[in-house]
């Protein structure tokens, strides 16, 4: 199911232009949209039925994050995710409450591998959440916070990398057990 957040703003008409579009192809996506929600609008959540995802797209994925929205889709229907089992389970067992916001622009190159990584980290783990923000239509947060690049990375409220970072740096940045686990499996 999407959950789609908007206003009356022409910017989630469009959002909401496209998750019809995408619901229309499948009867398996539905579309629930709430109106003056406290969450970011537009913005839209992609779950499974009656279970959260922890995956958010804040703006319109169109570009280079088309693909992202895609694979998030797929990933939350089922679609196998192209990690070793060791990763997963790795992923599975980080403990702790991460909150990731990345910000991105439609035509940055690099930002798709961190959105997708971090969607991937959402999925796996209950206890962490992700969303990315186009920085176009969320003007005011890219100039509170002095973002300069993109992808910039936040983690529950603090800056936490810019630029390419994959799926194994950021798990061993959240990850706190990760090198005792490595020293178990050498011994």
């Amino acid at each position: 199911s999407i959950d789609a957040f908007t206003n009356k703003e022409k910017e989630s008409d469009s959002m909401l232009d496209l998750l019809k579009e995408i619901t229309d192809m499948s009867d398996k996506v539905s579309l629930n949209v709430f109106d003056d929600s406290k969450e970011r609008t537009p913005s839209f959540k992609v779950n499974k039925a009656n279970e959260s995802s922890g995956i958010q797209f804040a703006g319109i994925p169109m570009g280079h994050e088309f693909t992202s929205l895609v694979l998030a889709l797929l990933q939350v229907g089922g679609y196998p995710i192209k990690l070793s089992e060791d990763q997963i389970e790795q992923i599975k067992n980080i403990e702790g409450e991460f909150f990731f916001e990345t910000y991105i622009s439609l035509s940055c190159h690099n930002c798709p591998d961190v959105v997708q990584a971090l969607n991937v980290l959402s999925l796996l783990n209950p206890g962490i959440s992700h969303c990315m923000i186009d920085g176009a239509l969320f003007q005011e947060e890219i100039n509170a916070k002095k973002i300069m690049s993109v992808p910039t990375i936040y983690l529950n409220g603090k800056e936490f990398g810019q630029g390419r970072l994959d799926l194994e740096e950021i798990i061993n940045k959240i990850d706190t057990t990760a090198s005792e686990k490595g020293a178990e499996k050498l011994s």
